[in-house]
């Protein structure tokens, strides 16, 4: 018999009397519902597609309308997906939020002690996008790992190139670009002649002719170009690959952009015409325009590709927080508030895995050489806090104009960083002329002296 769960104390009441939950496991799932409900409360389920719908039968004879489950790698991802199509309302619990009390670990007590704090209504749900957007995000991750496959195989490419002796990435920025993969493909076709393998560079090449004839005199052995050869196969495989990715992602973003309102105004211009490296082959910015109303890539720091991820992590929906500092908690780039005795022991951000925190980082960084007021924002904090505070802190104020626009519509226009550097030095002086009257000063500007921002 399974050991009854131990009793609350009596001043809680019970808020969700429907409530279940489930201790995930890779070979079996442990359930467990309210005590009064059947007399074995607490069962033990396969993890086939079977169990899983036995599992749901079982829920529905105890009445039960709510079930809570702890986010166990990707096991609980069948689980959940059965029981919302069987009409339960599903919450993804953070085990960090759910630990059991010491001494009493097991599938057994783990269920129970989770079905009792969300029957008292203790437990918080993860976050997780409507289902469209779990499909977008799906597709999203898949085409990022075939890129990362194909990057391996350019590096194999470079190193069979390198093993002949052929200097082609020297001559050129990118051999994946059009000269380098039309020499590449030469190459494998038998071409040998460095005049004739230089007769392929394409016009907007910056490397003359002859510079990349005298690159590409090598020691072509047969062993080398074969590696050449399935290095080159296998690039080409995962660029289909991802062509088809590419082709769901649009299929399912233009689908969800007729079920959204249209926008009003027209498309703004880019502010960045160039083609970023590994974006999506379809028009990512306008369909996003179409589907969200407003055009993220005009925040600076954003593109297209960092816009079409947000969007697939985050939803098209932020109801979830209701304002700006719930969503950059949530993306743990907030300061913390660890506050003992009314001292405040830490203000450090969290630790998390949240990919929109990492692009969102990534984004912060490349902003530190830009003419823009983040720019100027990530410049000014780098040098008194370091670089590492100063990305974070980047990051939040990308985080918080992603959401008001995201939300309330906003449109980002950049004052500049000569704007953002004269706003501080106003405020720096306001600063000193205050704190120089509270000391009895004061201060009075001197006369043809240089200023220092």
């Amino acid at each position: 018999m399974p050991r009854k769960p131990s009793n609350m104390p009596p001043d809680l009441t019970r808020h969700i009397q429907g409530a279940a939950a489930i201790d995930i496991g890779s070979r079996m799932h442990m359930a467990a519902v309210s005590p009064g409900t059947t007399r074995e409360p607490i069962r033990s389920f396969g993890t086939f597609t079977s169990d899983l719908h036995r599992l749901a039968e079982w829920f529905k004879e105890c009445k039960v309308t709510s079930v809570a489950m702890e986010s166990t790698g990707v096991y609980w991802i069948p689980v959940y997906e059965t029981l919302e199509q069987h009409g339960f309302d599903v919450i993804l619990v953070n085990a960090r939020y759910a630990k059991n009390v010491p001494g009493r670990k097991t599938d057994v007590s783990d269920a129970a002690w989770l079905q009792q704090l969300h029957s008292y209504g203790l437990l918080r749900g993860s976050f997780r996008p409507q289902a469209d957007i779990a499909a977008l995000r799906a597709y999203l991750r898949q085409r990022e790992r075939l890129v990362e496959y194909a990057a391996g195989h350019i590096q194999h490419m470079q190193k069979a190139l390198m093993e002949m002796n052929l200097q082609l990435h020297h001559v050129v920025s990118d051999i994946t670009g059009v000269t380098g993969m039309q020499i590449i493909r030469a190459i494998v076709s038998g071409q040998r002649e460095p005049d004739a393998l230089a007769a392929y560079r394409d016009a907007r090449c910056h490397s003359s002719a002859d510079v990349i004839s005298a690159a590409l005199v090598g020691n072509y052995r047969d062993e080398h170009v074969f590696a050449l050869t399935q290095a080159l196969e296998l690039y080409d495989i995962y660029q289909e690959r991802i062509a088809a990715c590419d082709r769901r992602m649009e299929g399912l973003l233009v689908l969800l952009s007729h079920k959204s309102a249209k926008p009003t105004a027209d498309l703004p211009k880019p502010r960045i015409k160039t083609k970023q490296v590994s974006a999506p082959s379809f028009d990512v910015r306008g369909i996003l325009y179409r589907l969200l109303g407003v055009d993220l890539t005009q925040i600076h720091g954003i593109g297209v590709s960092l816009a079409l991820k947000l969007v697939a992590e985050c939803g098209t929906d932020l109801r979830a927080w209701p304002t700006a500092k719930h969503f950059t908690s949530w993306l743990c780039l907030a300061p913390g508030n660890k506050i003992s005795g009314g001292k405040l022991l830490s203000s450090r951000t969290r630790r998390s895995s949240s990919r929109a925190a990492a692009l969102l980082r990534l984004a912060a960084t490349t902003l530190g050489r830009s003419d823009t007021a983040l720019g100027a924002f990530y410049r000014r904090l780098s040098a008194r806090v370091g670089k590492a505070k100063a990305v974070t802190a980047t990051a939040r104020k990308i985080a918080v104009l992603f959401y008001n626009t995201l939300k309330y519509g906003m449109v980002y226009a950049d004052p500049g960083a000569g704007h953002y550097d004269e706003v501080h030095r106003k405020r720096v002086i306001s600063n000193l002329h205050r704190r120089a009257q509270s000391l009895g000063f004061v201060l009075q500007p001197q006369p043809g002296g240089s200023a220092v921002s």
